[in-house]
This record gives structure tokens, sequence and C-alpha cells, in this order.
């Protein structure tokens, strides 16, 4: 069953590669959305795809020797049936 998540994530996530391992790791998958870093410190996500690629990502994307994910915000939001890749957005 496909999901579509938001979430905001919190810990050492800037500066760290977090944006582009999630671009890879989601592409990977087949997984659709974006992320983008805010401006207070956390980093935006929503991503698109089967719970169990969703899973596979966020553990893709905490192996990264430099990232640290302390807290994640999750909620579930609508489908985007009209998304078709998952992309790097520019901060702010």
């Amino acid at each position: 069953m496909i999901e579509r998540r938001h979430y905001i994530i919190s810990g050492s996530v800037q500066g760290v590669g977090f944006r582009y391992r999630a671009l890879y790791a989601a592409r990977g998958l087949g997984i659709t959305g974006f992320v983008k870093n805010r401006y207070d410190g956390k980093v935006e996500m929503e991503v698109q795809g089967d719970r169990d690629s969703i899973s596979r990502m966020l553990a893709e994307i905490d192996a990264g020797s430099f990232i640290h994910i302390e807290d994640m915000e999750v909620k579930n939001i609508p489908l985007d049936e009209e998304e078709r890749d998952f992309k790097v957005v520019s901060s702010w």
C-alpha cells in the first residue's frame, strides 16, 4: 500500500550530506517526494512509497557517518498522484 508522510527531522542533519543521501536512497527505492533544509537547523521531508521502502530509506539515511537523527515528527498526508520523482528543494 502506498503512503505519503511528512517529516520534520532534527539532530545532526544539516551540513552532513543528509539531503543527498536521502535523494540517492529514495531514487534507488522508487520513492517520490522532496527534502529540504529548514531555517531552524532541521530538515523537512515528504516521502511517498510503500511502508517497507520508506523504512529502508530512513535506515539508509541514518547509516550515514556524520548523520545523527535525534527526533522525527511524522504525519501521514494525502498522496500526490502527479509526483514522479524525488528531489532536493532549495532551502527556505
